[in-house]
C-alpha cells in the first residue's frame, strides 16, 4: 500500500478504490447467510402421502351423514332435529358388530364446525371408521 504525503501531486485527485471496507461488508453477510439459512429451511422429514383415486364401494349398511352450508345434519338422507337425535343414532350404530362405515359428507360452504361437531359425536361414541366423502379432482380444472 502506498500513501501520498503532500508533494507535487496535491491537487490531483484520487482515481484508486478502496475496496477493503466492501470485502469486509461482503464477508460478514456471507458468514450471517451461511449461519441463518439452515435455520430458516428447518423442516422434519415426512414422507407425504400419495393422492389415489379410491372409488368407495358404498354398502347398505354404510350410514352417510351430510352436512350442508347451513349446517343441518342429514342420516341416510333424513335430517335430524339437533346433536342428540344424532348422537342417539350414532349409539345404535356403535352397538352393531360389526360396526358399519360412517361417511361424512360436508357441504364446501359450510362452516368447519358443523362438520367437527359431527365428527366429534362420532368419536365420543366410539364409532372406529369414519371417512369423508369429496369429489374427485377433474384433471385440467375443468369444472
Amino acid at each position: 500500500m502506498s500513501m501520498n504525503i503532500g508533494g507535487k501531486d496535491e491537487g490531483t485527485v484520487m482515481s484508486d478504490i478502496n475496496v477493503t471496507p466492501l470485502v469486509d461488508v461482503m464477508l460478514v453477510l456471507l458468514i450471517i447467510f451461511i449461519i441463518t439459512i439452515p435455520v430458516i429451511i428447518q423442516q422434519v422429514p415426512v414422507q407425504l402421502p400419495k393422492a389415489t383415486n379410491v372409488p368407495t364401494t358404498t354398502r347398505p349398511e354404510n350410514i352417510t351423514i351430510a352436512v350442508d352450508k347451513d349446517g343441518n345434519v342429514y342420516w341416510n338422507g333424513r335430517m335430524m332435529a339437533n346433536q342428540e337425535a344424532l348422537l342417539t343414532e350414532l349409539r345404535g350404530v356403535a352397538r352393531q358388530d360389526p360396526q358399519p362405515e360412517v361417511h361424512i359428507r360436508g357441504d364446501s360452504n359450510a362452516r368447519y364446525m358443523h362438520v367437527g361437531l359431527v365428527l366429534v359425536a362420532a368419536q365420543r361414541i366410539g364409532i372406529r371408521k369414519v371417512g369423508f366423502l369429496t369429489e374427485p379432482d377433474r384433471p385440467g380444472g375443468g369444472g
